[in-house]
């Protein structure tokens, strides 16, 4: 895929991974609406992608807030038009420290999928009617090896994440020859915010910076033999792409 021109939409582009694929997409030439719920760090953002000489427009909301979806979208394709690539990055650990299923409250689970299940599916669903009248684009979800592996602490945060990966694979199964794409990409451990947030312990050193995985990311989804629909993709595929 050349990603010029391509309108892309981001979120949790304020900082660590988001941040890094609105930065390089833009380098790129794609047109990126960069989506964060806090303004100054998402502004700083896109101000210095600009800087740089990319496109890139600033939209605070949240997703885990449903009335947010629609204006959002809307919003976006006023500024760039309707989206081609729409890479599903927001996502919350719930409270913190973590802390085992038994001791979390129902209203802060309840919260985790707000954000990082029914804000995607929404999302999604606001967008790819556009796309499949248009015969093409790309949905990624941003996941994690808490999907497919139970941690003690990472219950609600996996639980939302194995949904999200299940979700995708379910619009894949329901548009499996219209041009329109949907993946589930873990990217590893990486030196975020986040990850210090939910390991504190651990070296930053031996974590992967959020921009070479954007860098990654970005090589992988434009080969010329892209990933299948459905698939979910682990790190070792963008080391494949570097």
């Amino acid at each position: 895929m050349d990603w010029k021109a391509k309108a892309v939409l981001v979120t949790g582009a304020s900082r660590g991974l988001g941040a890094a694929l609105a930065a390089e997409l833009a380098k790129r030439g794609a047109r990126v609406v960069a989506v964060a719920r806090d303004a100054g760090p998402l502004e700083e953002q896109v101000a210095r992608i600009r800087r740089e000489g990319g496109e890139a427009h600033a939209l605070v909301a949240d997703q885990g807030e449903r009335e947010a979806i629609y204006p959002l979208v809307g919003a976006a394709t006023a500024l760039v038009g309707p989206i081609d690539v729409l890479l599903l990055n927001a996502s919350t650990l719930g409270p913190l420290p973590l802390r085992e299923l038994v001791d979390t409250e129902c209203e802060d689970f309840a919260r985790v999928l707000e954000v990082n299940l029914l804000g995607p599916f929404r999302l999604a669903k606001a967008v790819v009617g556009s796309m499949l009248l248009r015969g093409f684009g790309l949905v990624v979800g941003i996941s994690s090896d808490a999907s497919v592996n139970a941690y003690p602490g990472w219950g609600a945060y996996g639980v939302s994440k194995a949904a999200l990966d299940h979700l995708l694979r379910s619009w894949a199964s329901e548009f499996p020859a219209s041009g329109v794409r949907f993946l589930s990409l873990d990217p590893g451990e990486m030196d975020t915010r986040m990850h210090a947030e939910a390991m504190p312990e651990a070296d930053p050193a031996t974590l992967a910076r959020p921009a070479d995985v954007a860098f990654r990311i970005a090589n992988l989804l434009e080969s010329p033999n892209p990933p299948h629909s459905g698939m979910r993709l682990e790190a070792s595929a963008l080391e494949r792409a570097a």
